[in-house]
Order: C-alpha cells, then structure tokens, then sequence
C-alpha cells in the first residue's frame, strides 16, 4: 500500500511566514517517501512566491494563485490539479513531526480508509497562549469530543487542518462544499453517509500553531457555534447532546452568580471545582503554570464564544422562514470554481 501516490494540499492566505515553517518541516520528514506539495494562494494581498521559491529544488511543489473564494474550494482546486491518488489536506499554519508520513502509512497499510482525520497538538516552541489554545481544542475535559475525536466510523468529523481523502471519495463528493467554517465535518459527514471508509488516527499528528489572540480566538470559537447547527440541520443522525455542553455550562455559569445572593452555593462550587480541574490537567499536560492558567482563560473564552454562537443559530433556524444561504450569508462564499 506504500505505493499510494500522496498529494498534500494547502490553501494559504495573507500568510507565506507559515508555509516558511511548513515546507521546513517537509524537508526534515523521516522516511524515502515521494509525495508532492500543491500549494493555492487564496487571493492573497501578499504572497509567498518568495518563500516557495527558496525550497522548489528541494521539494516537488506545485503553486497556483486564484481569486479569492475560501478554504473549501482552494482545497477543491488543489485536489483537481494533484497528480496523487490520495489527499492529505493541511493548513498553512501547522508544522509536520519528523514521524507524520511513517506514521501515516503504517496505519493505511494496516487498514485502508478513503477518509482518515488526524490530531494536533502543541510545539514546545509555541507561545503560553498558543499552548493554553490547543489545550481548550483538544482535551476531552473541555472540547475535544465536540470536534469528533470521540465520534467513530459511521458519524465521524474530520478536520480540515490534518485530513487524508482518496479521489475516489473526492470524486464521489465533489470535494468541500461552500460553508465555511463547517466544511471539513460536513465533507466527512457527505462521505460516511456513502458508505466510504473513516477512521481517526489518533499518531498523525500536525503541530497546529494557530496565530490568534483573544479576540481572534473568541470569533473563530463563535463562528464554530454558529455553523454547528446547520451542521446538525444537513446531518441530522449527526446530531449529538455533548454540542450543547458548551451553551449548557454558559447558562450554568450565569446561574450560580445569579443564585449567590440567595447563599445557594452549590452551582458555583460546582463550577470552580470545574474550573480547578481545567486547571491540574493543563498543568500536568503543560508543566507549566503560565499555560495553566492561561487554560482556565481560553477555555471559558471557548464555552462563552461557542456556546452564545450556537444558540444564536439554532434560534435563527427555529424562528427564520429563510433558507440557509441567506439566513446565515457570512458563512457561505460565493463565486465558488465548481
């Protein structure tokens, strides 16, 4: 199975500093393997032709500039111009272990699936914050099940960031639809429900540096909230009582402060003995008290944000006599290459 032709795809946008450190972790990949690396440039204002240029002679890299239409469709773009047989999908902001491509045929030879998703996790070298971030993403104390890491075989999520699909699934689909963000699990979604083969492969992992500060990181935790019930709406058998977990400890939250001047203590015990959970479990994962702390932080900016963004939508779903598009017009790109 070694033999399965491996085209990488990256959509960048505004950011050739990250495909600097991407590419820099292809070229210290462990392992004789051949691959190849299609890079689009989504619109962007500034460019990385020159960075691209510094590891052409090292790496078979194909670059392509078009318009502007998002994520989705520069991912549909690169897989239609690949040469492979197989997709690994990645975003321009993560870095590759020395392991990733050993590890991943290892587990395509044990068992082919047409749609593997993998993880992330924290580089030693990333930011207190950035640590604090991936630790909110993906601990299954906070939000790690929400993503699909928990969800198996027939409702399983992947996520566009670290994501492998053969042609044959992209063929079938049509590859990510217009949606963004929510384009990675209802592509994954689009394929199980075909009967196509998913696993999560929980040793391929990408170092995910996302670049946020709070506010940035507080939008893209509402967005998600907000695309999850449409999500939810496409894909009913989908649906799963843990997407409320974030809404439910929000409302929760703001109960046990309002409860307080009636010396019912019990909510807000409950929720600080939450919170020092988040707390010793960042710290035993991090060894860092900074990272912590910062954890306690990112993770109620994620319930906060998350949560107020999806009952929001779910509201505008119940109440609206819309349709989708033009219920929610900020999440849909237009003009898509079809």
């Amino acid at each position: 199975m070694t033999s399965i032709n491996i085209s990488f795809i990256v959509p960048v946008y505004n950011r050739p500093e990250e495909i600097d450190e991407l590419l820099k972790s292809f070229i210290n990949l462990d392992g004789n393997f051949d691959f190849e690396i299609v890079i689009i440039e989504d619109g962007s204002a500034d460019c990385s032709d020159v960075i691209i240029s510094k590891y052409i002679d090292d790496l078979n890299i194909s670059y392509f500039k078009k318009n502007n239409t998002g994520p989705g469709d520069s991912r549909n773009r690169g897989m239609k111009l690949a040469t492979g047989d197989y997709y690994i999908i990645l975003d321009s902001d993560c870095i590759l272990p020395n392991n990733y491509l050993i590890n991943f045929f290892q587990n395509i030879n044990k068992k082919y699936v047409d749609c593997f998703g993998g993880v992330d996790d924290s580089h030693h070298s990333f930011t207190n914050f950035q640590k604090a971030v991936n630790f909110t993403m993906t601990s299954f104390i906070t939000t790690g099940g929400i993503r699909g890491g928990g969800l198996k075989n027939k409702n399983f999520q992947a996520r566009s960031f670290n994501m492998g699909i053969s042609k044959k699934a992209f063929e079938l689909t049509r590859g990510f639809g217009d949606i963004h963000p929510g384009e990675d699990p209802d592509l994954s979604l689009r394929i199980s429900k075909l009967g196509l083969s998913s696993k999560l492969y929980n040793d391929v992992k990408v170092f995910h540096k996302r670049r946020v500060n709070v506010r940035a990181f507080f939008n893209q935790v509402y967005k998600f909230g907000m695309v999850r019930p449409i999500i939810n709406k496409w894909h009913p058998k989908s649906n799963n009582i843990i997407f409320w977990f974030p809404s439910f400890f929000l409302f929760y939250m703001i109960l046990s402060v309002l409860l307080i001047p009636f010396n019912f203590m019990y909510p807000l015990i409950t929720i600080i003995f939450y919170i020092a959970l988040i707390f010793i479990s960042s710290l035993i994962l991090n060894k860092s008290l900074t990272v912590a702390l910062f954890s306690i932080f990112t993770t109620l900016i994620q319930f906060i944000g998350y949560g107020c963004g999806f009952v929001k939508s779910n509201l505008i779903l119940l109440f609206s006599n819309k349709n989708t598009e033009d219920a929610f017009p900020s999440y849909f790109f237009k003009n898509q290459t079809k």
